[in-house]
């Protein structure tokens, strides 16, 4: 049972992802609305109607033929010209940006629900069509729905105008900076002001003498669900360390959990399944996934092929706001559940391992050029400037300031631009 509900909790992320879902689910709709539309044509309801409102009916066969024939090639254009620019969207981020940006582009809601309206209006007109071979010249038999059929392709005119402002939109680069941080940056919000009186923050704890288990495989380490742990796990009152950080890469065999009262190689097993781990650095926005793409983002813009320090400040400078308040973290927290009985302790990335994946690779490729690495100090001093870090977190900003300054010694050529960053290192040091 435990194995059913994780296979459909993993697919229920692959399947919300995909640019197929929407479309699907809102084509089979239309193709109801078709059917039902036909009953009720037939209904005495609507047979009042049409002698009441005879002008809101289309009651010739070659009128309607001609229309539902119109509508089908029209939509079948606006279809593929509309699935042609998503995918021609799709390649430039990937060109230009990143190709980790592709799955937030893909399972943009909006565009899916335009696509899948334009799907739905074009099987809805094809079945009213073929209904008419059904009636043959009694046309009269389906004036409603060739009237909504028109309805429906009015709309999708309508929705085709919103999807180019939409499209164009979502392929400008400020935009997707814009919204990677503001969906990142309310994930940390939510995670900090949470008020969950269960969890504890802590700094250290000693659990190298526990029980270790280690890891069946090797992938990118998402979470750990609780509900998925056995009953016989949870009634024996222990400490379970989840050692990988959210988003940390680990190999087979690596330790991967602690526990500090032995248990049995079932429950061992059970906890290691309960563990998420996914082929896939980065699969959504939340906590460190989202600042890796803007890191990749700033990278790529400083690329020989793309040169775009505008870009990459942008990056940076969201990059340096949601760095202060990931910091604000704990390094450890302990969860209690079961009236106390089971205490889960879990990691959170430490400042020196965030330095290290998200920006000394903006340094390495900005090193030159002194406008991002104006905008680059900044931000580190603004982080290091925050309250509430740790002797650790603000050791290692010192240590990523240090770095930045033998960068700047060494590889900015022009001794105006040198003199002038290192300046701005000394005058933040002093305050």
């Amino acid at each position: 049972m435990k194995s059913i509900i994780k296979f459909f909790k993993y697919n229920y992320r692959r399947v919300l992802q995909s640019i197929a879902f929407y479309p699907v689910l809102i084509s089979l709709l239309y193709v109801l609305a078709a059917v039902v539309s036909l009953k009720v044509d037939s209904s005495e309801l609507v047979e009042q109607l049409k002698e009441k409102v005879p002008y809101l009916f289309i009651q010739d066969y070659e009128t309607v033929r001609a229309m539902l024939s119109t509508f089908v090639g029209g939509i079948i254009s606006l279809t593929v010209f509309s699935f042609s620019m998503v995918m021609v969207v799709l390649g430039q981020a990937s060109s230009d940006f990143s190709p980790r940006l592709l799955p937030g582009l893909i399972s943009n809601k909006k565009n899916q629900v335009i696509l899948g309206i334009y799907v739905g209006t074009l099987l809805y007109c094809t079945l009213i069509l073929l209904s008419l071979g059904a009636y043959g010249t009694d046309s009269y038999n389906v004036g409603m729905s060739a009237m909504l059929a028109a309805v429906m392709s009015v709309i999708c005119i309508v929705l085709f105008i919103y999807f180019i402002n939409s499209i164009s939109k979502a392929i400008q680069i400020h935009n997707i900076i814009d919204g990677i941080y503001e969906r990142c940056n309310s994930f940390l919000a939510r995670e900090l002001g949470g008020h969950d009186a269960t969890k504890v923050g802590l700094q250290y704890i000693d659990s190298q003498e526990w029980k270790q288990i280690l890891s069946d495989r090797s992938g990118y380490f998402r979470g750990f669900d609780r509900a998925l742990m056995s009953s016989a796990t949870k009634e024996v009152g222990n400490q379970i360390e989840i050692v990988p950080y959210l988003n940390r890469h680990i190999w087979k065999g690596d330790v991967a959990i602690r526990v500090k009262n032995n248990i049995s190689d079932e429950a061992a097993e059970n906890l290691l399944f309960c563990m998420d781990i996914s082929s896939d650095r980065h699969e959504d926005d939340k906590g460190i996934g989202g600042m890796i793409k803007l890191m990749e983002i700033a990278v790529k813009a400083m690329s020989p092929g793309i040169n775009d320090p505008g870009t990459a400040i942008d990056a940076v400078t969201k990059l340096g706001s949601l760095l202060s308040k990931f910091l604000q973290f704990p390094h450890m927290v302990s969860n209690t559940f079961d009236g106390g009985e089971l205490i889960l302790i879990e990691n959170h990335i430490p400042a020196e391992e965030l330095m290290r994946i998200l920006v000394q690779p903006i340094r390495l490729y900005s090193k030159k050029d002194s406008s991002v690495m104006y905008e680059l100090i900044n931000a580190l001093q603004f982080m290091y400037d925050a309250h509430g870090l740790s002797r650790d977190d603000r050791q290692a900003l010192a240590d990523e300031l240090e770095a930045t300054r033998r960068d700047i010694e060494m590889h900015i050529d022009n001794e105006y631009d040198k003199q002038g960053l290192l300046a701005l290192l000394e005058d933040q040091g002093e305050n």
